[in-house]
């Protein structure tokens, strides 16, 4: 099933500041629930993306990509 998000930049903010995704539900107060969305590349509420770019003060774009479906065919 295609996903049109991909939260690898969260995955690799959190591991430039050496946190854990334990850490990481929280410090920002997030269900396990929310955090499987993120692994799965699922749709999370803006909400929770603007208590991620609260946290580590940044913008959305240095949390998640926005994938084409282009981009999946291509690899």
């Amino acid at each position: 099933m295609y996903m049109p998000f991909s939260y690898k930049p969260l995955f690799r903010l959190l591991l430039e500041r050496d946190m854990k995704k334990t850490d990481l539900r929280e410090a920002i107060g997030i269900g396990p629930s929310t955090l499987a969305k993120f692994e799965k590349g699922e749709n999370v509420s803006l909400e929770v993306i603007d208590k991620l770019c609260t946290h580590f003060g940044v913008q959305p774009n240095d949390i998640m990509e926005h994938i084409t479906q282009s981009k999946v065919k291509r690899g």
